[in-house]
C-alpha cells in the first residue's frame, strides 16, 4: 500500500484524531532534502488567505535546517532594508534585485523559519532539510537570467508576487535553539508543524502516549535503530521515518544521532 492508501484506510490511527479534524485525510506537512548544486531561484510563498483566494490552496510556511554547507555558503532571506513596492519593481526592471537582498552565512546546524511573504533562496553548496505546509504554491521572482535547453528564460511570477511580498526588513527568521544532549529541544511551534531538535549519544525511549498526532523523525546526522511496539527500522542521515499516532512510544538504539522531530 502507498502512504495515501494507508491514511485513507486508517486516518485516525495514522494521523491522530485532531489532525484528521483539521486536515481530513490530506497529510499536512511536506519533508524535503534539498541539495543545491547551484544558486536556486529567488522566490516566496503566499499566506493562507491569498493562496485560498487565488489557488484554493493553503499558503506555505516552512523551516530549514542546514545539514551541510561549504565555507562562504549562504542563504537569501528577506530584504537588507525596508523597501517600497516601487523600489522592488525598479530593481526587477534594472536587474538589480540582488542588491536589495539579505545574505545569511550558514554552517551545519543553523536553522531558519521562512514565513509567508518572505523572499528567499538557497545558495550553491547548501544541503538542508525543509519542513513545510503541504502546499505547492511558489512565486518565482528571479532566476539569475538562466535559460533552459530551448534558450528560453524560466517562467517568473513577479506580478503575482507583489500582493504576497513582505517588503519590511525583519530579523525574525534565524532560529535560536538549545542543543542539550539526550532531551527534546524546542525549535519551532506554529499552527502547521512543531519541530524539536534531539541529539542522542545513548539509547533513549520517548513516550508518545499523550500525543494526538503522527511524529516524523528526520535524521540529519548519524544513525539509529528505531523501534515501536509494532517493529523496528534502521534510520540513517538523509532518511525519515513516520511514527503513527497510535504508537505509544518510540525507542532509539544508537551511539550518536541528531534528529528533527516533527508533529502537529
Amino acid at each position: 500500500m502507498n502512504f495515501q492508501d494507508i491514511i485513507n484506510k486508517y486516518p485516525i490511527d495514522v494521523l491522530g484524531e485532531n489532525v484528521v479534524k483539521r486536515f481530513w485525510k490530506k497529510f499536512p506537512v511536506l519533508i524535503k532534502f534539498i541539495d543545491a548544486k547551484m544558486d536556486l531561484s529567488i522566490q516566496l510563498h503566499p499566506d493562507d488567505e491569498l493562496a485560498k483566494k487565488r489557488h484554493n490552496s493553503l499558503g506555505k510556511k516552512e523551516m530549514w535546517y542546514v545539514m551541510d554547507a561549504p565555507k562562504k555558503a549562504n542563504l537569501i532571506i528577506g530584504f537588507n532594508k525596508t523597501i517600497q513596492k516601487e523600489e522592488h519593481l525598479k530593481s526587477l526592471e534594472e536587474n538589480t534585485l540582488l542588491d536589495l537582498l539579505n545574505y545569511e552565512s550558514v554552517k551545519e546546524g543553523d536553522a531558519f523559519f521562512i514565513n509567508t511573504g518572505k523572499i528567499h533562496a538557497i545558495g550553491a553548496g547548501v544541503l538542508l532539510a525543509e519542513i513545510q505546509q503541504t502546499s505547492y504554491i511558489t512565486y518565482r521572482v528571479f532566476d539569475f537570467n538562466r535559460k533552459d535547453k530551448n534558450n528560453k528564460l524560466r517562467e517568473l511570477h513577479s506580478d503575482m508576487a507583489l500582493d504576497a511580498l513582505d517588503f519590511n526588513k525583519k530579523d525574525d527568521f534565524r532560529i535560536s535553539y538549545s542543543k542539550r544532549k539526550n532531551e527534546s529541544n524546542k525549535m519551532v511551534a506554529c499552527p502547521y508543524f512543531n519541530t524539536n531538535y534531539i541529539y542522542l549519544d545513548k539509547d533513549c525511549q520517548i513516550d508518545l502516549s499523550k500525543r494526538d498526532s503522527f511524529t516524523i523523525y528526520i535524521c540529519v546526522f548519524g544513525s539509529a535503530t528505531v523501534e515501536t511496539e509494532f517493529g523496528n527500522v534502521l534510520l540513517k542521515k538523509g532518511e525519515t521515518t513516520l511514527i503513527a499516532a497510535q504508537n505509544k512510544f518510540v525507542s532509539f538504539k544508537t551511539s550518536e544521532i541528531k534528529l528533527l522531530e516533527v508533529s502537529l
